[in-house]
């Protein structure tokens, strides 16, 4: 084997442990919530090791902001392979919405650590919050100018009333999956905020 072939065999056994102890921070969370995880019950759901754990992050900390950037980059997927830009402007809500919710079912309590537990790591999670609120921000500016909405004469979103209405619905699911009632309590009063928002702006 040629050593560019040796580092590529080597990339992709790094990156398959990586994503398995992904997985088990996702189950141990799950089973335990984040604050009682540990390292130990990651590596336990990932069949791997703490050495190998190691390896791939520096601590439990690292493990869980890695887990909820790749998290947030499927939720933002999720969202955009649901909307059609051609479609009615007050469908692409639903349709934004009902993928939004479906995404929390699939995962609440991932949803309730980037919510909760993320924002108490303090500094060392900040670039996370930036970045995952940047590109949600991005993802619903644009939705906002895209065809459906133009057609109805309706003015884009400015980023700081989406910042608004991301901020109204990120409370909304912490306060629904805490109390663990169903997740599809959000769309009615999502769907309303965000047509009463977006309408509004002829």
């Amino acid at each position: 084997m040629t050593s560019a072939l040796a580092g590529a065999a080597r990339a992709a056994d790094a990156d398959a442990f990586r994503d398995r102890l992904l997985d088990g921070m996702a189950a141990s969370i799950t089973e335990r919530g984040y604050r009682d995880t540990t390292v130990a019950d990651i590596v336990r759901h990932a069949r791997t090791s703490k050495r190998t754990f190691y390896e791939q992050f520096t601590s439990k900390e690292d493990c869980l902001i890695e887990l909820l950037r790749r998290n947030n980059e499927d939720l933002i997927a999720t969202i955009r392979a649901a909307v059609d830009p051609e479609a009615n402007w007050q469908q692409q809500i639903h349709r934004a919405i009902e993928a939004y919710v479906g995404h929390i079912e699939a995962r609440p309590a991932i949803t309730l650590a980037w919510i909760r537990e993320a924002p108490a790591l303090g500094a060392v999670a900040r670039p996370l919050h930036r970045q995952a609120m940047d590109a949600l921000t991005d993802m619903v500016v644009e939705l906002s100018e895209g065809p459906g909405f133009r057609r109805a004469g309706l003015t884009p979103l400015t980023r700081p009333l989406a910042l608004i209405l991301l901020g109204g619905l990120r409370e909304l699911t912490a306060l629904i999956v805490e109390d663990e009632r169903d997740p599809r309590e959000i769309i009615g009063p999502a769907v309303a905020a965000a047509t009463a928002l977006l309408g509004s702006r002829p």
